[in-house]
């Protein structure tokens, strides 16, 4: 997501890096490059001043101009200024203990209301709350069954009443069966327009009043850039919404909306979609957010995501099993499945600082685990176990299991050769510690354990 950005405020940094004293000049200078970046990312322009003008203001000054290293701090107050426009804090939901919290979805047509309804009953679910569906959307067709389907495949009922074209009346009885049936969260799914208009406005305007929500969240496609930040602003006016959802982040290579929805309508992004299964929907931090334009990663993102995997029980064993060199490809198996559980192998090494820039041109194929779980899936479970007993015999009823080569499947038992060769001669914390790092999944969490317990010591 907004390499186009990263990558234009990346070649201005690396200018500053190469002078041998910032000036008021080349720091104006500099300036006039973030503007045109800003500006052809698609960003509101007056979003774009007051930016400008913080950062220049901030950046002239001695403590700038005679620091050792003064384009570090210059990336720092940029990075500062971005996560101001964006909202400073995170704004989760508002939502109360003891009663039915309800929440309206409200958006255009196409903007991906439906899907976030069942990543966000998913989430909710997650946390331990009782979501119910909702279908208000008594105009496009099949948009009921669409949310029946995405309920099921997040195991969540759905409510609608057939043949309805009462989308008030529906909202009220949802409510009274969310009461009945012990659900205690209500997501409502509005219906969309392909544009903004009187008819759409009035019946948000008469859902909103009749069943008077907790959370108005507004869902934006974020792709349609400074035409999302418009419309925003018009919603915002008829219903004062609580909240936004910015959609297709992950196809998000300029980040205009990101950068000015929050600045022109003043209500904070509260979610992102980054991905089209139902587990891609991540909680929006600002701080965050701008750390990953500035191409400086987002480790706290990625350790969120591995805990959501890895529990804690399931690392222990594993880093039980490395020490005594016990790891299998049953073992491998599983932090494979764990891979593709936290995303795309692109989106992942991107969270890590000084790797997002290099990815540029690289084509990191995720078939690729696919394939190497093919290959381990086709074995016997003995074989997984005991992976010296695969002689040719066997390497060739694999390979026509999952479709792969002899070579390929050598290449994946020669590899795990190396790996058992390593586990052996791990014999100190240090040398556990790379290892660790090296295997899908269990780097992160051990490394935070072990961070954990060097400060409980100097406690």
């Amino acid at each position: 997501m907004f390499e186009s950005l990263s990558e234009k405020l990346e070649g201005v940094f690396k200018k500053l890096s190469g002078q041998s004293k910032v000036t008021e000049a080349n720091i104006r200078e500099a300036m006039r490059e973030v503007r045109l970046a800003l500006l052809e990312a698609d960003v509101n322009f007056k979003v774009v001043k007051e930016f400008i003008d913080k950062v220049t203001e901030r950046a002239i000054g001695q403590e700038v101009i005679t620091s050792l290293s003064p384009s570090q701090l210059i990336i720092k107050i940029v990075n500062d200024e971005l996560t101001r426009i964006m909202g400073g804090e995170s704004a989760p939901l508002q939502l109360k203990d003891g009663k039915i919290n309800i929440i309206v979805l409200v958006g255009l047509h196409g903007s991906g209301k439906t899907t976030f309804a069942g990543k966000l009953g998913k989430k909710l679910l997650a946390k331990g709350k009782k979501p119910l569906l909702v279908a208000c959307d008594i105009y496009r067709p099949a948009a009921i069954k669409q949310l029946q389907v995405v309920g099921e495949q997040v195991h969540l009922p759905t409510f609608s009443i057939e043949d309805s074209k009462n989308a008030v009346k529906i909202a009220l009885e949802s409510i009274r069966y969310a009461k009945d049936s012990g659900r205690d969260i209500v997501i409502i799914d509005t219906a969309g327009r392909l544009h903004i208009d009187e008819e759409l406005m009035d019946e948000l305007k008469r859902i909103k009043e009749a069943v008077s929500p907790d959370e108005i969240i507004f869902v934006a496609d974020s792709m349609t850039g400074q035409e999302a930040v418009n419309i925003a602003k018009t919603f915002n006016e008829y219903l004062d919404f609580t909240g936004i959802c910015l959609t297709k982040l992950d196809g998000d290579t300029r980040g205009g909306a990101a950068l000015s929805i929050r600045y022109v309508t003043n209500k904070p992004i509260k979610f992102v979609g980054v991905g089209e299964k139902l587990d891609a929907l991540e909680d929006f931090f600002p701080d965050r957010m701008a750390s990953r334009i500035l191409g400086m990663g987002d480790v706290v993102s990625l350790v969120e995501k591995a805990q959501e995997v890895y529990d804690e029980k399931k690392a222990k064993e594993l880093e039980e099993k490395f020490r005594k060199a016990s790891f299998t490809l049953e073992d491998m198996l599983d932090q494979l499945q764990g891979i593709k559980k936290l995303g795309s192998l692109k989106d992942i090494m991107s969270m890590i600082p000084g790797v997002g820039s290099k990815l540029k041109g690289i084509d990191i194929d995720d078939r690729e685990v696919d394939r190497v779980k093919a290959i381990i899936q086709s074995m016997t479970p003995d074989e997984r176990q005991h992976p010296e007993i695969i002689n040719g015999s066997r390497k060739r009823r694999i390979s026509k299991g999952c479709g792969r080569t002899p070579t390929d499947i050598n290449k994946l038992l020669n590899q795990f050769n190396e790996m058992k060769k390593m586990m052996k001669m791990a014999t100190d914390e240090k040398m556990m510690r790379r290892m660790m790092m090296n295997v899908p999944g269990t780097g992160v969490k051990f490394g935070v354990q072990h961070k954990l317990k060097k400060k409980r010591k100097k406690m």
